[in-house]
């Protein structure tokens, strides 16, 4: 047996050219539907554990996935929002903490949450470099964000308008880094937060300006009858907030009308997230209350039926491949007559030619197989952060 495989392995050693195409041929046909595997599996399970850690989410009626994905993962743009008196209720009905998030507004390409503390706290992320947010027009950064950008604590990074020709709109926001997040191999490395209130100032609910009493360009001054004094377009606003400007920052309207996009409720048991989903039934609602983990698992089940069809495609794909191999080796042997006669007249029995082209046959399949075992380990070693870098 052992001359049997040496001569095979020469013969196979000798024709590299073929033997390389056949051995990537079958290592092809044998590795896609274990990737493909490999892939919504980890995929399945980066998705479902950021879901599973987010108890109950409330958002505006509408699409509960766009909800879900926009609200966790930081990724389509969930432009229908909810005013801060729902989270109001939801932490005046004792049964749930209710977390704000805000995430219309982008800077330098990457996502703003507006949010609280408590975020921080649900989420388990911890600064690295730098301190925690503690006042108006301050944001921390992602570690991702941090490495794409180039900053840290003490510089500054400036919001993105909605619109860049919308003239009568809000000036961006230079915002003052004060720290940066440790790596949680999650989306929140991708985001940058900030204080809700600052979200908000990013949106123009709240301004700062220069004090009217002290103003020296008396063209900006609009005097009424009863004596009080208002501005023109002319007065100065402030786009950054800083020790000296900051006094001068408030806001106008009531903020529980102040908009936000999504709710994070972090109910104390499975009761009390039963009774806060019941108070968000009524045929009045505004607002629609999901668990994440029910949305999310609906979501990797389409996934599985779309990697049903795929084996499928791949099964019948295979199976032409592997005929086609068959094929070339049926043909190779078939040229190969001269050599098998040649061989017969040397004293060579037809079971030891059959055992010869097996030989050659067990190399290229066990040469495969190896490359495949190699392939998908490698697979699943990188899949996860392959899967947080391009998906999550």
């Amino acid at each position: 047996m052992k001359d049997s495989l040496y001569i095979a392995w020469r013969y196979v050693a000798y024709h590299r050219g073929k033997s390389i195409v056949l051995l990537l041929s079958v290592t092809i046909i044998l590795y896609l539907p274990i990737a493909l595997r490999t892939i919504v599996r980890a995929c399945e399970q980066e998705l479902l554990s950021r879901a599973d850690s987010t108890p109950l989410l409330i958002g505006a009626k509408g699409s509960s996935l766009d909800l879900v994905i926009d609200s966790l993962y930081f990724e389509s743009k969930q432009d229908e929002t909810i005013s801060t008196a729902q989270a109001k209720r939801v932490n005046e009905s004792g049964f749930a903490l209710a977390i704000p998030l805000y995430t219309l507004f982008r800077a330098s390409g990457h996502v703003i949450v507006g949010t609280v503390l408590e975020y921080f706290e649900l989420r388990r992320l911890r600064i690295a470099r730098g301190r925690q947010l503690t006042r108006l027009g301050e944001c921390v950064l992602g570690a991702e964000v941090a490495d794409a950008l180039a900053l840290g604590p003490g510089g500054t990074l400036i919001s993105t308008p909605d619109n860049l020709f919308d003239l009568a709109g809000t000036y961006p926001l230079k915002m003052g880094v004060v720290g940066v997040l440790a790596r949680s191999l999650t989306p929140d490395d991708r985001a940058i937060f900030v204080d809700l209130k600052t979200a908000w100032v990013i949106q123009g609910l709240a301004h700062g300006h220069e004090d009217l009493t002290e103003v020296k360009d008396q063209d900006v001054l609009l005097r009424s009858d009863d004596g009080t004094l208002r501005a023109n377009a002319k007065l100065l606003h402030y786009n950054e907030i800083t020790d000296e400007t900051i006094e001068s920052f408030h806001f106008h309207g009531n903020s529980s009308t102040f908009p936000i996009t999504a709710i994070i409720a972090v109910p104390d048991s499975r009761r009390s997230s039963d009774l806060l989903i019941g108070r968000f039934q009524g045929s009045a609602e505004t607002c629609q209350i999901v668990r994440p983990g029910v949305i999310v698992r609906d979501l990797t089940a389409t996934l599985f039926r779309i990697e049903s069809v795929l084996n499928s495609i791949y099964g019948a794909v295979g199976l032409a491949a592997i005929m086609l191999v068959g094929l070339v080796f049926v043909l190779s042997f078939r040229l190969r007559q001269r050599e098998m006669d040649t061989m017969f007249k040397l004293g060579c029995s037809r079971t030891k030619v059959a055992q010869l082209l097996a030989s050659e046959v067990a190399i290229v399949g066990v040469a495969s197989a190896t490359l495949v075992v190699i392939m998908t380990q490698l697979t699943s070693r990188f899949v996860e952060d392959l899967m947080r870098r391009l998906i999550l």
